[in-house]
């Protein structure tokens, strides 16, 4: 049985954790293959938008504590087992296209790693989520904190990170933490991806390279890149499009170049 499931429908791609009854604890091995899936996107041009999410009823408890004595023993080892923690969430905020993750029950540790990482976090009235890193004696990663500083302030940041204590979806989706609460958070990912989808892939590529990288501190954007894809919108196919369907009273039919 595979680790993680990708399927893909009408322009959208679905990527589950698959470790059920383990609560969908992410090995280090998920972590490279979750980089992988991620940044093969970029070129697969028939998805636009992605979800991720957990088969059955967690998101993710967060990585694999079971083999940290063989793969994350010393300051050498979790320095490598961060490489592969941050490439992961690095993959899923420079894909260029949108990302959700749709949580229910457990989202902790490194599951809030990844649904961090995602655009948008779309929960059930079952979610949970919550960064035990203090009792565990973990610092979290720097781009970690930094993103979910950006989401929560650093007065919520300090409370769930000092604290490590678990917080029910309506007062995490006070936090900044979720989004959206539906009792059907599935149904609402889908249709809100679908509405994505039937835009401009230029335009969402670069809202998202600049939101993400000012988001991020000082440095965390290159303004060199960032023109670079304003001009690229410019001088596409779809912009000219996108002005045809205007004046003509339709639908634009966008193709990402």
């Amino acid at each position: 049985m595979k680790d993680i499931i990708v399927a893909k429908r009408d322009g959208i791609a679905r990527v589950a954790l698959n470790r059920p009854s383990a609560r969908n604890a992410v090995t280090l091995a998920m972590w490279r293959e979750l980089a992988d899936i991620f940044s093969h996107f970029a070129s697969d041009r028939d998805v636009r938008a992605i979800v991720l999410a957990g088969e059955g009823k967690d998101f993710s408890v967060g990585a694999d504590i079971s083999e940290f004595d063989n793969i994350r023993d010393d300051k050498r080892q979790s320095a490598t087992y961060e490489v592969a923690v941050d490439a992961c969430s690095g993959a899923i905020a420079a894909l260029g296209k949108p990302v959700i993750a749709t949580i229910s029950g457990y989202c902790l540790g490194g599951g809030c790693h990844l649904a961090l990482a995602c655009d948008f976090r779309f929960g059930d009235r079952t979610a949970t989520i919550g960064i035990p890193s203090a009792k565990l004696s973990i610092v979290y990663g720097v781009r970690s904190v930094q993103r979910l500083l950006a989401l929560t302030g650093v007065a919520n940041a300090k409370r769930i990170l000092y604290s490590a204590d678990r917080y029910p979806a309506e007062q995490a989706m006070s936090m900044g933490l979720i989004d959206e609460i539906h009792d059907d958070a599935s149904l609402a990912t889908e249709r809100f991806l679908t509405r994505l989808a039937d835009n401009a892939p230029l335009s969402i590529a670069g809202a998202k390279y600049m939101l993400n990288g000012l988001s991020m501190g000082a440095g965390g954007l290159d303004l060199a890149v960032a023109q670079q894809l304003v001009d690229v919108a410019s001088d596409s196919n779809d912009f000219r499009e996108g002005r045809r369907a205007f004046a003509e009273k339709r639908a634009p039919r966008f193709r990402g170049e």
